[in-house]
C-alpha cells in the first residue's frame, strides 16, 4: 500500500506542476499589502495529498504567499492537534491582528475564505 500511495503522490504532484495555475498581477503597492496580509495565515498541509494540492493551486491562482507547515513532521502535526483539534489537512491557521487564532479545515471551505478575502470586489458600472 506505501509504494502505491507513494507513486499516486508523484503523479498528483507532477500534474499539479504541469497544469500549475497563473497568479493574478497586481501592482507593486496592492502585493505588499496582501503579502503582510498573507504573514497572519499558514496552511498546514502534505505535500502529495490532493485536498491540500487544491489550497494551494488556488493560493497560486490568487498570488498569495501564505506559509506552508509539513503537518508530517511531529511537532508540526502535535501543534495542529493540540491547537487545531484535529490532525485533518489542510487546515489553515488564520491569526488576527489581535492575536486571536482560528483554524479552517476543509480544502472548498479554505479556498472560498481566500477568494472572498483576497479577491478584489467589481465596482458596478454606474451610468
Amino acid at each position: 500500500m506505501f509504494v502505491v500511495r507513494w507513486i499516486l503522490g508523484r503523479i498528483i504532484l507532477l500534474m499539479s506542476f504541469i497544469f500549475s495555475p497563473r497568479g493574478i498581477k497586481r501592482d507593486v503597492q496592492e502585493q505588499e499589502l496582501i503579502n503582510e496580509q498573507t504573514k497572519l495565515l499558514t496552511l498546514y498541509q502534505f505535500n502529495a495529498c490532493p485536498f491540500c494540492v487544491k489550497v494551494r493551486r488556488q493560493m497560486k491562482r490568487l498570488s498569495l504567499n501564505i506559509k506552508l507547515v509539513d503537518a508530517k513532521q511531529e511537532a508540526n502535526r502535535n501543534e495542529l492537534i493540540a491547537q487545531g483539534g484535529s490532525q485533518k489537512v489542510p487546515c489553515l491557521r488564520i491569526e488576527s491582528a489581535n492575536g486571536d487564532v482560528q483554524w479552517m479545515y476543509e480544502s472548498s471551505i479554505i479556498n472560498t475564505y481566500l477568494t472572498e478575502r483576497f479577491t478584489a470586489q467589481e465596482q458596478p458600472c454606474q451610468g
